[in-house]
């Protein structure tokens, strides 16, 4: 007989244990607490709040273990926050010292002579984002916060169309959905406010926007996926706060993207390569091409001597202003990538995602003390709302408005993109735009058919050979991500039709998901001898089959974003598994 589900009541509910979630919960916490200490004094009305009802679930097994990000710190937001959060203790790996920005061909390097403002990172600190929200999560449980790994949003639960919490995924299914002796249904949790903060394409938030057409009227969300290594160097050699952006090789001229290498604390290069999930070749592999950047002499050179100890990848949500959601509904709210705050043109989200949390906590806090006077949508609306309002009055809407037409520029190659960044920081943003938003399109919008691309004549792929000491293939770099799911469990990349693969995909686009996945999940393999034939839409059948290699996955979300007949849709694995981002 199948178990009940518990149901777990609180105040809020954060949904992801990232920057927006954490310091949403610890800007709560501090509400709670001079709410409390208000109430001593008279001043305040209503029963005490308890930080016990403040909870973060994340579906990462320990908190901070799916953490990655460059990453170079705006401090704007963490001394909102705390104060002297270097003082408190926070982790950054060191202050940046120097700022170089490159420019590259396949054998040469021409260094910037001047920086340009948007990549200027003085007051700035280089940090793993995974130390850091290990640091914000312990501060979270010294305020009294509950934080949960191994729980993963699975289903928003509504009544109506508000939302009242989240159903958490389920353990101890086998891979065809069947209980074993382990079973143990996800709890459902019931909040007043549900925060969602899952990163870049969270499932929830997807989940929410196909109900609610919450970016109706926006801009497509345009995603870039980053690639990176940590390499450890030889003592005395990598200067800690050297902070270096590339552009150029070896992506082409159409395709946006660029390197960055930063020098972090003990003897550790932080070398990745971000190509935009907006290209134009079928055949682009994002993996494929930051072997190649390490390649590069000069970058070869800065890594010779050392050895490649950790690898991640992650989807970066790069459409700015005009992509962002409408960041509320009723009994939810929106932050950091989930609602878009990423400025594309600094390369920098964390502090946006720390703020969006923090106005998040503060209109938490209104909702929860205003208790029973919201019995009905009317009322409850317009104080959800606050939120986006909150927004605009904000450094937030300062800050992404100064960026808004950045990446849409790149979608007429690099020379207009470069051309349309620098007319927008002298217009305030508006770039080369006759109007002050100019449209963007869902990158898989973007990809061309083999035939469009290669003018009828697709080439041979060759797949890449490895080294295995400079370069890696897909397999070496997710064993050094530490990556495990449990193989007897449900797969958690969902394709609603596989026939599509095996045919009108093959035919039209030589199947891409081997390509743009970093992590050698998608495989072309042949069919069983005997098998129906998967023709579909006149398009006959390629003689091979989709394998799903999902104890592989890293998270990143790619497969989601890029397919291009968007049957992909990525969900929550078994809480726990996934990728451990040490130091990333």
């Amino acid at each position: 007989m199948p178990r009940a589900r518990d149901v777990l009541e609180v105040d809020v509910l954060f949904v992801g244990a990232g920057p927006a979630g954490l310091g949403g919960a610890i800007r709560l916490a501090q509400l709670y607490r001079e709410h409390n200490q208000a109430r001593s004094a008279g001043t305040a009305a209503g029963p005490d709040l308890s930080t016990d009802n403040i909870l973060v679930i994340d579906k990462a097994r320990t908190v901070g273990d799916h953490g990655i990000s460059g990453a170079v710190l705006d401090p704007r937001s963490l001394r909102e926050l705390l104060g002297d959060f270097v003082s408190a203790g926070c982790p950054v790996e060191g202050p940046v010292t120097r700022d170089e920005f490159w420019l590259l061909s396949k054998t040469q390097r021409v260094k910037a002579p001047l920086v340009p403002p948007p990549m200027r990172n003085h007051g700035a600190y280089v940090a793993s984002l995974n130390k850091i929200v290990k640091w914000l999560a312990s501060q979270a449980e010294a305020l009294g916060v509950q934080v949960l790994g191994e729980t993963p949003g699975q289903e928003l639960l509504f009544d109506g169309d508000r939302v009242i919490g989240v159903r958490t995924g389920d353990k101890g299914l086998d891979r065809s959905g069947q209980p074993k002796p382990t079973y143990e249904p996800g709890p459902d949790i019931l909040a007043k406010v549900t925060v969602l903060c899952e990163g870049p394409r969270g499932t929830l938030a997807k989940q929410l926007d196909r109900r609610l057409a919450l970016s109706a009227g926006r801009n497509p969300q345009t995603y870039a996926i980053g690639i990176k290594e940590l390499w450890q160097m030889p003592a005395g050699t990598v200067p800690v706060g050297t902070v270096i952006h590339t552009l150029g090789y070896p992506l082409d001229p159409d395709t946006f993207g660029g390197g960055f290498i930063y020098g972090m604390a003990n003897d550790v290069w932080d070398v990745g390569f971000v190509v935009g999930l907006d290209y134009r070749n079928p055949l682009l592999e994002p993996h494929a091409k930051f072997q190649e950047f390490k390649m590069q002499p000069v970058v070869a050179a800065l890594l010779k001597g050392g050895q490649m100890i950790r690898y991640g990848a992650k989807a970066i949500p790069e459409g700015g202003w005009w992509s962002m959601p409408r960041p509320y509904a009723d009994g939810v709210l929106l932050a950091g990538d989930s609602a878009a705050m990423l400025n594309s043109m600094r390369l920098k989200g964390i502090h946006l995602a720390v703020k969006s949390g923090m106005l998040a906590a503060e209109t938490c806090y209104h909702v929860v003390t205003a208790g029973a006077a919201l019995q009905s949508a009317n009322a409850r609306l317009p104080l959800f709302a606050t939120y986006e309002r909150r927004i605009h009055e904000s450094w937030i809407r300062t800050e992404l408005r100064s960026a808004r037409n950045f990446h849409q520029g790149f979608e007429h190659g690099r020379v207009a993109g470069l051309i349309n960044a620098a007319l927008g920081m002298v217009t305030g943003g508006r770039g080369f735009g006759v109007v002050d938003r100019l449209q963007g399109h869902a990158g898989y919008d973007r990809m061309e058919t083999l035939t469009d691309y290669f003018d009828g004549r697709p080439p041979r792929v060759e797949r890449p050979v490895y080294d295995g000491t400079l370069t890696f293939s897909k397999l070496d770099d997710v064993y050094r991500s530490g990556t495990k799911h449990e193989e007897n469990s449900p797969c958690h990349l969902r394709v609603a039709d596989t026939d599509i693969c095996a045919s009108r995909c093959a035919h039209e686009y030589g199947n891409p998901c081997q390509y743009f996945c970093p992590a050698a999940v998608y495989e072309m393999v042949p069919a069983p001898a005997g098998g129906p034939p998967a023709s579909r839409d006149g398009f006959p059948d390629s003689g091979k089959r989709l394998q799903i290699n999902f104890a592989n996955c890293v998270h990143c979300k790619t497969c989601d974003i890029m397919d291009p007949y968007q049957i992909i849709d990525w969900v929550p694995p078994e809480g726990g598994g996934g990728p451990v981002y040490t130091n990333l």
